[in-house]
C-alpha cells in the first residue's frame, strides 16, 4: 500500500510538470490573466518547503551525529562523503573541459546580445572561504540562509553532545522533537508538490517563451543529454557497484525528489524531498542528515559541466578562442565559486558573469543567457540532487552501519 501511494506521488508530479509546460506555453495572451495566481501559488510553495530547510537540517544533523556515538564515527562518515563528491566533481569537471569543444557548440550561430546589469560573484581566497567556516553569529547564519555555516556549526553541536554525555540528552530529545515536527510539516507539504510543481513550471515556460526554447535548442540538447548519460552512468554505477542498490529500486524511490528539483531548480528548497526519498531507500539518517544538506551545498557536479557548456557555446558564437587551458581555469574557478553558495534559483547567474569575464567574454551575453538560465538550472538542480541521493545510498554500505 505504502508503494502505491509513492507511485501514485511521483505520477501526479509529473503530470503537474506536463501540464505546467504546455499552460506556459499557451499562456501569452489567452491566459495571460492566470499569471499573478500561478506565481502566488509558486511562490507560497516554495515558501512552505524553505520554512523547514533549516530546522530540518540542523536538528536531523545534531540527532544523527549523536546516534553514530562516536566522534571518530562522524569523522569517517563526513571524510567519506567530501571525498566521494570530490572524486564526481573531478569526473565531471573533465567531461566539461573536452565534450563541449568536442561537439563545436555554437559554431555558425549568431547571437544578438543585450546588456544586462548583473553583479558579478567576487572570488575570494581558499584561506578566506575556509576561515568564514565557522560562523560568529549562528543566529545570522539561519536568518542569512548560509547553509555550510549552519552545516559546521550543527557538527560542532551534535559532537558536543557526544562529549557532553547524559546532561546533553535533554537538548538531543528537543532536537529530536523538532526534527519530527519538520518531518510531519514536510509531508503535508509534499501533498500540494504537483500543484506547486505545475505553477513553477508554467512561470518558467511562460519567461521564455517558445521563440528563446527554439533558438537555443541544439545547445540545451545536447546539456540534457549529457545531464542524463552521466545520470545513468556515474551515479547509477555508484549506486550499483558501491551502494549494492538496484537501478530501479533507486530511479523509482527518488522521483519525487528528481521532479521537484526540476520543477523548483532549487537543491535546497528539495532538501526535505530529498530526505524522504533516503528514508524510503533505507539509508540511516546518521548518514543522509551529513550527506544531502552537504551536497547541495558543495555537490556541483552538474553546474561544472553547466558552465562549460555555456562558455564553450558563447565563446564560439561570439568568436572568441578558449584554450583547454583557461577552460580549466573556468572550471576550477567554478568549483570555488560553488563552495557555500546557496541552492536556489537563479544562483547561477552571477557566478556565470564571473566566470564570462574570466573566460574573455563580451558582457552582452548576459542577457541572452539569463533568458536561458532557468531551463538550464533546471537539469543541473535535478542532476545535483540525483548525485546527492546516490552519495547517500553508496555511504549506507561503505560506512558500514546498520540500515534502519
Amino acid at each position: 500500500m505504502k508503494t502505491k501511494k509513492k507511485w501514485n506521488l511521483t505520477l501526479a508530479i509529473f503530470i503537474g510538470l506536463v501540464l505546467g509546460a504546455v499552460c506556459g506555453l499557451l499562456m501569452p495572451g489567452r491566459y495571460e490573466w492566470a499569471l499573478p495566481v500561478i506565481s502566488l501559488v509558486s511562490n507560497v510553495y516554495m515558501n512552505a518547503l524553505r520554512m523547514m530547510i533549516y530546522p530540518l537540517v540542523f536538528c536531523s544533523l545534531v540527532v544523527g551525529i549523536h546516534g553514530i556515538g562516536s566522534v571518530s564515527a562522524t569523522g569517517k562518515i563526513g571524510g567519506q562523503t567530501i571525498l566521494y563528491y570530490i572524486a564526481t566533481t573531478l569526473i565531471a569537471s573533465l567531461i566539461g573541459l573536452f565534450l563541449p569543444k568536442a561537439l563545436g557548440l555554437g559554431q555558425g550561430v549568431v547571437i544578438e546580445m543585450s546588456e544586462a546589469a548583473v553583479e558579478a560573484t567576487k572570488f575570494t581566497s581558499l584561506l578566506d572561504t575556509v576561515s568564514n567556516l565557522l560562523p560568529a553569529n549562528p543566529i545570522a547564519s539561519f536568518a542569512e540562509g548560509n547553509m555550510l555555516q549552519v552545516l559546521v556549526f550543527a557538527v560542532v553541536i551534535g559532537i558536543t553532545c557526544l562529549s557532553v554525555g547524559k546532561k546533553a540528552e535533554p537538548f538531543v530529545r528537543l532536537a529530536e522533537a523538532i526534527n519530527e515536527i519538520s518531518v510531519k510539516i514536510i509531508s503535508v507539504v509534499m501533498k500540494f508538490t504537483p500543484i506547486g510543481v505545475f505553477c513553477s513550471i508554467s512561470y518558467v515556460m511562460y519567461a521564455n517563451g517558445t521563440q528563446t526554447i527554439l533558438a537555443l535548442a541544439k545547445v540545451l540538447a545536447a546539456l540534457y543529454i549529457t545531464f542524463i548519460l552521466y545520470v545513468l552512468i556515474v551515479y547509477g554505477g555508484i549506486v550499483k557497484l558501491l551502494g549494492k542498490c538496484s537501478l530501479k529500486t533507486f530511479f523509482t524511490k527518488v522521483m519525487p525528489a528528481a521532479l521537484n528539483a526540476f520543477g523548483t531548480c532549487s537543491s535546497s528548497a528539495t532538501l526535505p524531498i530529498s530526505k524522504r526519498c533516503a528514508d524510503d531507500l533505507g539509508v540511516p539518517n546518521e548518514i543522509s542528515s551529513l550527506s544531502l544538506p552537504l551536497g547541495a551545498t558543495i555537490n556541483m557536479d552538474a553546474v561544472s559541466i553547466l558552465m562549460s557548456f555555456m562558455i564553450v557555446f558563447f565563446a564560439n558564437a561570439c568568436g572568441v578562442e578558449v584554450s583547454f587551458g583557461m577552460l580549466a581555469m573556468v572550471l576550477l574557478c567554478n568549483t570555488l565559486l560553488s563552495i557555500g553558495t546557496p541552492g536556489v534559483p537563479g544562483g547561477a547567474i552571477a557566478a556565470f558573469a564571473a566566470l564570462a569575464a574570466i573566460a574573455g567574454l563580451p558582457m552582452g551575453i548576459m542577457g541572452v543567457y539569463i533568458s536561458i538560465n532557468t531551463l538550464c538550472d533546471m537539469g543541473a538542480t535535478c542532476c545535483n540532487v540525483l548525485g546527492d541521493l546516490a552519495c547517500s545510498v553508496a555511504m549506507s554500505e561503505t560506512a558500514k552501519l546498520k540500515k534502519k
